[in-house]
């Protein structure tokens, strides 16, 4: 059963893009992610590996890929491996997949089980020079946990110690940067979703309520609406706890005064969406805080003109640093004075915005951060300054995701409130005036 209802030719140009990329005579070998265990007999909900996802569409564990293109027999150039059929699983856990139905959501011509994939492997292993080998590779990424790749990839080397190893995560990195339209359209779906979300929210945050009753609005939404859940961790913080930038304990009680910030987005099709906004909890913001939010607004109506063909996620870094250090002075924060004198390895603006502004998103929300990599058609990415100043408890950020084409770039959460007079409107029921 093809939950995710996405049209197989995406995969088919998926894995026929991957292969033309490949060294001659190489075999390309992938393994799907494992079921992890929460506690006693039960395990978190299945979310599968994002590139055999990408390559396969298969969302199931126990499965494996080989692309291997100058093999002999044409049947062995590409081979899809899935669990074998248990009826006993099926009763206790489910529907499963067999053999035809991961053809038909994959595109595979090639099906086996996974009985029979060391045998495979062995057979081609032995003609072939080189073996690309696959981990989730991204600069700020450390994880202590040994998945299941890693030791896929020890257990393929030891085996092979005397093959050529290369890396599929740069081939594979490049190609999920630029979205198909088939991707594109699941994302607006997705961004669709999480916008419905924060209306929701505009409707009912109140002070005395609690950050994860919000959270369970938000949620609600998603799941309503079918989304597979959040994209990752919703972050809804009130007051001070916005100025911790990856907040998640959302246990905190919404105060009459405070702001109130969120950054959720919700995964569709197993693709993301990444959306922050910034909202008065008594739905009026007060005068400093209305200073502060326009600064961001300012900057972020700038370096949305910079997401065009050619533009860098490195531009933008800097662009928003030298907008925000101005507003920063206006806002009183310190002194143009201040910055002449300041240590240019410790710059005072780092105080109160400490992050970049720009990823990739797609499979992953943080789909790829390289900074210097020249902006294309068909790339998705977010644009999100921000604001915080721990001795006042306010905390700010303002995020879109923006799709880049060959003239202006696309706002897929265009139409959503972002002025400050169309959230108060929003939040107190009131419609906006179209002034002449």
């Amino acid at each position: 059963m093809n939950v995710n209802n996405i049209d197989k030719n995406l995969f088919i140009n998926n894995r026929k893009n991957f292969s033309d990329r490949l060294q001659k005579n190489s075999m390309a070998v992938f393994c799907a992610n494992e079921e992890m265990p929460r506690n006693g007999d039960q395990f978190y909900p299945y979310r599968q590996q994002s590139d055999f996802f990408y390559l396969t569409g298969i969302d199931r564990d126990c499965a494996y890929l080989i692309i291997y293109p100058d093999h002999p027999n044409p049947e062995m150039r590409e081979i899809l491996f899935v669990e074998p059929y248990s009826e006993n699983k099926v009763i206790w856990r489910g529907e499963m997949i067999d053999a035809k139905e991961a053809a038909e959501i994959s595109g595979a011509k090639n099906v086996m089980y996974s009985d029979k994939f060391d045998s495979v492997l062995q057979d081609l292993a032995l003609s072939c020079e080189t073996i690309y080998l696959n981990t989730y590779e991204y600069p700020k990424y450390e994880c202590p946990v040994v998945t299941i790749q890693q030791r896929f990839l020890d257990d393929i080397k030891s085996k092979f110690p005397l093959h050529k190893f290369e890396r599929s995560a740069p081939i594979l990195n490049k190609l999920r940067m630029i979205k198909s339209q088939e991707e594109i359209e699941i994302t607006k779906q997705a961004c669709d979703i999480t916008a419905e979300a924060f209306r929701r929210c505009l409707k009912t945050v109140k002070p005395n309520l609690y950050e994860y009753q919000v959270q369970a609005e938000i949620e609600y939404t998603f799941k309503y609406n079918g989304a597979n859940g959040n994209a990752y961790h919703p972050i809804v913080a009130a007051g001070k706890n916005a100025c911790c930038l990856h907040y998640s304990a959302n246990n905190k009680r919404l105060n009459d005064g405070d702001l109130i910030l969120f950054d959720i987005g919700c995964e569709y099709k197993n693709y993301s969406s990444d959306l922050s906004r910034t909202i008065p909890i008594n739905g009026k913001f007060t005068p400093r805080q209305k200073d502060c939010y326009n600064a961001v607004l300012r900057v972020m109506k700038e370096i949305t003109k910079l997401y065009k063909v050619g533009g860098t996620i490195d531009e933008i870094n800097r662009t928003t640093y030298k907008l925000m250090e101005e507003e920063m002075i206006k806002l009183g924060l310190f002194t143009a004075e201040d910055v002449k004198n300041q240590d240019p390895d410790a710059p005072l603006y780092r105080k109160y915005l400490m992050h970049g502004m720009s990823h990739h998103i797609g499979l992953d929300v943080h789909d790829s951060v390289d900074k210097y990599e020249p902006f294309k058609p068909g790339m998705i990415l977010t644009c999100e300054p921000g604001l915080y100043i721990r001795e006042e408890g306010i905390g700010i950020r303002i995020e879109n995701d923006l799709l880049i084409t060959e003239g202006e770039p696309i706002n897929l959460f265009e139409g959503l409130p972002i002025e400050v007079e169309e959230i108060e409107l929003t939040m107190n029921n009131e419609q906006l005036t179209i002034k002449n």
